[in-house]
């Protein structure tokens, strides 16, 4: 699977494999609504994440986050106590940019332009300011198209790509509620989650208000406070830190041809989405493949993203991720592929999918509230439906 144009980019793209290991990890806690700003909420969990790690902050070269909600790196730098910072990178659109912080901090360490490298998400959506209630700031291109028409928020988008696979391959909102229901089991065991304490029937996912046919309350995640962040070293020092390393075995991103961020009505097959493009890469950088992966951490803005998300990374063919999902497939325990154990961004916190980074880690470590035994390989996904990213770990 090497670039026909390149007949050595896969063997370069190996020198990445288990150079690097995450290290450490930390969150601070997640509710609708936090007091400190997003600049502290990150400043306090990367502090954390480097105590989890054993190093110190000074030790800190290089940086890497998210454009929207940005924090900036001088403004976090100066906070932690950094010493020389000599690599920074952010990465836009949004949740499609979770593991592509993580591998750009990666790189950073293989490539000797850092040897301490932080990710990390902080946002107040829970009680910040909601982007998709004014017209005026969503009117950039491709929202000019779309969103004075209607569809003015992700939800209205993806539901319209959901009907359109809903009518294609005979998906239904059980389906939909195979997804909802298997996160929630997790996150009532995860007592850092939002809904550790509320349990759901199918009933009541079906009795759930509409936000925009198909998709019911249940089908969105939640708006939260928090942040999160997680400590990059080579392989080789991380051998001697506090924690068990976790190598980052392989890393990619993706945007295929022609594609309209959220909507990608425009393209032949619009629900062959960025994850084709990002898995195509991953797996050609891997040494191993999807049939490999003990557990999954695979981005859930929306339930249908996990449906497209399972064919896009190869789990399943093309219409056989809504029967794949029946009966418990996705939980743990007895699943044959438990999903985002610790409750995801639909039941756990949506920190634009950086908490699914940190279950990936906590999955190797084996300190999962939803361990599953003898977990060894982990896939860790961003957004599908915008450019995006995605790693594989093991132990």
């Amino acid at each position: 699977m090497s670039n026909p144009k390149d007949p050595g980019a896969s063997s370069r793209a190996g020198l990445l494999r288990d150079a690097t290991a995450i290290v450490g990890i930390a969150a601070t806690p997640f509710a609708k609504h936090l007091e400190p700003t997003e600049a502290e909420l990150a400043c306090q969990a990367i502090v954390d994440a480097c105590a989890d790690a054993g190093v110190h902050p000074s030790e800190i070269d290089a940086l890497c986050s998210y454009t929207m909600e940005e924090t900036e790196e001088i403004e976090i730098a100066r906070n932690v106590g950094c010493g020389e910072v000599t690599f920074f990178s952010r990465i836009g659109y949004g949740g499609g940019a979770g593991c592509g912080t993580v591998g750009h901090a990666a790189m950073a360490v293989a490539t000797g332009q850092a040897e301490v490298a932080v990710a990390w998400r902080s946002r107040k959506r829970g009680s910040g300011p909601r982007p998709w209630t004014n017209t005026s700031s969503q009117l950039r291109v491709p929202g000019q198209w779309t969103r004075p028409f209607g569809l003015l928020r992700p939800v209205d988008e993806i539901a319209m790509l959901t009907r359109r696979y809903m009518h294609e391959y005979g998906a239904t909102r059980d389906h939909l509620a195979n997804i909802a229901i298997a996160v929630r089991k997790h996150a009532n065991r995860n007592p850092a989650a939002i809904m550790h304490d509320r349990p759901m029937s199918r009933e009541d996912y079906m009795d759930a208000r509409w936000v925009s046919e198909p998709l019911c309350l249940f089908d969105n995640c939640l708006e939260t406070d928090g942040a999160l962040a997680c400590v990059v070293v080579s392989a080789e020092r991380a051998r001697d830190l506090r924690q068990p390393p976790v190598y980052i075995h392989a890393f990619a991103q993706g945007l295929p041809p022609e594609h309209q961020t959220m909507v990608n009505y425009f393209c032949d097959d619009p629900l062959t989405g960025p994850a084709w493009a990002c898995a195509r890469r991953l797996w050609a950088n891997a040494d191993f493949g999807p049939q490999d992966v003990d557990v999954a951490q695979i981005y859930d803005a929306f339930t249908p993203l996990i449906l497209l998300s399972l064919e896009g990374y190869g789990f399943v063919e093309r219409g056989e991720a809504p029967s794949f999902s029946d009966g418990g497939n996705l939980e743990w325990p007895g699943g044959a592929l438990p999903v985002n154990t610790s409750g995801g961004g639909l039941s756990e916190a949506y920190i634009h999918g950086f908490n699914l980074i940190a279950e990936g880690v906590r999955q190797m470590r084996g300190t999962s509230t939803s361990q599953v035994d003898g977990a060894e390989t982990c896939l860790v996904t961003s957004g599908e439906g915008v450019p995006t990213s995605a790693l594989l770990l093991r132990r």
